[in-house]
């Protein structure tokens, strides 16, 4: 079995929007209208547990030291990494954290990577970890960023974010499996033009285009997530909007 809980599904901002007076950020504010908390997921398969980014600034609290057997970072922008600077400061413990190439990384994690073991990954190279496969595939953004397919048995899925579209291999290779679901970055409503990524129209050109039976949306925004709450967008069928704590179970 392997089960994906989306962690966090927010952009950067989050939601609620600090500042923001809105009557869905108030509501959040309030706890009566769902948070959305940094972009990240946990993986389960076959009793080992990886993290999809480490975003969430309270990873050392949520998951007891050794409950964890990897870390996938998709890339180094703050939202995705500030976990990782209160972790890294553990005791007797080391964590693999699969990361792109990336020379820079985010402030002093490389100087003091701590109980934290980066290995880079090359675009394309699968990998395995007991019965799971790893392929890690580039993706469009500001930052070296990879997407992960992750392969079980025979279910695949991709979870692909922060991207602006799919790079021409990624999307070839892409549409060479049998993928069951994927998770996107889906940040905007239709029609804005916003850089590194994706807005809802090009998201449902992404799923046409790879024939993926079913498209979970993930970095969602502030707009985008209270035209989707109004229903002013309505959501093809084989397309979810994300949501903090859902499970996806294959």
């Amino acid at each position: 079995m392997l089960r994906l809980t989306l962690l966090g599904t927010g952009n950067a901002a989050g939601m609620p929007v600090y500042g923001c007076s809105c009557p869905f950020c108030n509501s959040a504010n309030e706890g009566k209208y769902p948070r959305r908390t940094p972009c990240s997921a946990l993986l389960d398969v076959e009793g080992k547990r990886y993290l999809i980014d480490a975003g969430q600034v309270n990873l050392h609290e949520r998951f007891p030291a050794g409950s964890l057997a990897g870390i996938f970072v998709t890339h180094f922008h703050p939202d995705h990494v500030q976990g990782l600077f209160h972790l890294r400061w553990g005791k007797n413990l080391d964590i693999p954290v699969y990361i792109p190439p990336d020379s820079e990384g985010c402030a002093d994690l490389y100087k003091h990577p701590g109980i934290l073991r980066f290995e880079a990954q090359k675009k394309f190279q699968t990998f395995k970890l007991e019965d799971l496969s790893i392929t890690p595939v580039p993706l469009i953004h500001s930052k070296p960023t990879l997407g992960y397919v992750f392969q079980s048995g025979a279910v695949a899925i991709a979870y692909l974010t922060d991207t602006k579209g799919l790079p021409p291999a990624t999307e070839s290779y892409l549409k060479t499996i049998d993928l069951k679901t994927l998770v996107i970055d889906c940040s905007y409503l239709p029609g804005h033009d916003g850089k590194g990524h994706n807005n809802l129209d090009e998201v449902l050109e992404i799923k046409r285009r790879l024939s993926v039976p079913q498209v979970v949306l993930t970095h969602i925004g502030h707009d985008l997530d209270v035209a989707l709450s109004q229903q002013q967008i309505h959501l093809p069928d084989g397309v979810l909007a994300g949501h903090d704590g859902m499970q996806l179970t294959f």
